[in-house]
């Protein structure tokens, strides 16, 4: 069969590759075309635009570059349209993703959405849009099966694709030694992947980074950037930059501070404890605190449905607040053994891995029957 898949951003490079994978073992015969990443393309096929040309985020930063999205959405038409494939896989990325969801399904597309919009953040109503122009919906997280319930739509829960992601994941024995890191112990930054995103967060981090002589930073680059853009935040500083490594960077730490979104959870499945900090432009914040229905923006707090990990957000996200965060994740032992505690829980809940292969077969089981 042919498979079109869209990506807009890291991490749905991620599970997009994870699950080309997992199709390939159900379908040997199964062809890619997609927008996506570097992981996508190391799968095969032929990867059409990549999401480092695709990624705005805030509700400013997508106005300001509307005829760009706009572009990009009339030009992923127009290659669904000529590629005709059997199975259309949205994967998160809900601005886009829905307007093509909308386009393939008046085309007679069968539709399958892989990691659900955030629907139940806000603006509730977007389901029934879901309901009529997406044929089969697959859930990772363990709240949604429930939410979609309550607005009569029926979905698959399939699990996290993170934990296919990390029992996947083959640890470097020598990263420290290969990226030349002194004897300390290592404190990860993971700014983001988004330009705006690093730019907002990455001084911050860094200021609070002086705090901590005894401790070695390093900083978990994004695929899409150069070590050289890293380095002018840096202004000399000696801060490692590390690519294609932030699970063996995981792995490693005794702490992080990391950047609201996918990464968090990540961070967690790690049993690393973290900050969260989160910064976006003022308007946008605004907007969005007026229009957002959830207590928490990390996905550890959100599945555990309390605070579990600081979220340091907007004008609470400085060096001076990171700092004192981050001293107590490192010199307080009953606050780290509480948030270690827990991330145990958050393990229970989460289940086991097998998401992309769960995905991958109702994929194709769905595909036959249409």
């Amino acid at each position: 069969m042919k498979y079109y898949l869209v990506a807009g951003e890291a991490s749905g490079d991620l599970h997009g590759a994870n699950l080309m994978n997992a199709l390939k073992k159900v379908d040997q015969q199964g062809e890619f075309r997609y927008f996506g990443g570097d992981l996508m393309q190391a799968e095969g096929g032929t990867l059409v635009k990549h999401y480092a040309d695709m990624a705005f985020m805030g509700f400013i930063e997508v106005v300001a570059n509307l005829p760009q999205i706009l572009k990009n959405l009339s030009f992923c038409k127009q290659d669904i349209a000529q590629y005709q494939p059997d199975v259309l896989i949205l994967i998160d990325f809900p601005g886009f993703n829905l307007k093509i969801a909308e386009f393939a399904k008046k085309n007679g597309l069968l539709v399958c959405y892989y990691i659900s919009p955030k629907v139940w953040a806000w603006n509730q109503k977007r389901v029934l849009k879901i309901k009529k122009v997406v044929d089969h919906m697959f859930c990772i997280l363990p709240f949604e099966v429930d939410f979609y319930k309550e607005w009569g739509m029926k979905v698959d829960y399939v699990g996290n694709p993170l934990l296919d992601a990390k029992a996947a994941f083959v640890p470097d024995e020598n990263f420290c030694q290969n990226n030349h890191l002194p004897e300390k112990k290592i404190i990860a930054l993971l700014p983001g992947s988004r330009k705006q995103e690093i730019s907002r967060l990455l001084p911050d981090m860094l200021g609070a980074a002086e705090k901590f002589p005894d401790h070695q930073f390093v900083i978990a680059g994004a695929p899409s950037f150069q070590k050289e853009y890293y380095d002018e935040y840096l202004n000399g500083k000696n801060i490692p930059i590390v690519f294609n490594a932030t699970y063996d960077l995981l792995k490693n730490a005794d702490a992080a501070i990391v950047a609201s979104g996918t990464a968090t959870l990540e961070t967690a499945l790690f049993d690393v404890p973290q900050v969260v900090v989160y910064k976006g432009n003022n308007i946008s914040i605004s907007i969005a605190r007026m229009v957002v229905k959830i207590k928490f923006i990390s996905l550890v707090n959100l599945i555990m449905n309390k605070l579990v990990v600081k979220e340091l957000i907007q004008q609470d996200c400085i060096p001076q607040t990171i700092a004192a965060e981050l001293d107590l994740i490192i010199n307080n032992n009953d606050y780290r053994k509480e948030m270690l505690n827990n991330y145990d829980e958050l393990d229970e809940r989460m289940g086991k891995s097998g998401a992309s292969a769960k995905t991958a077969a109702l994929i194709v089981k769905y595909a036959a029957k249409k």
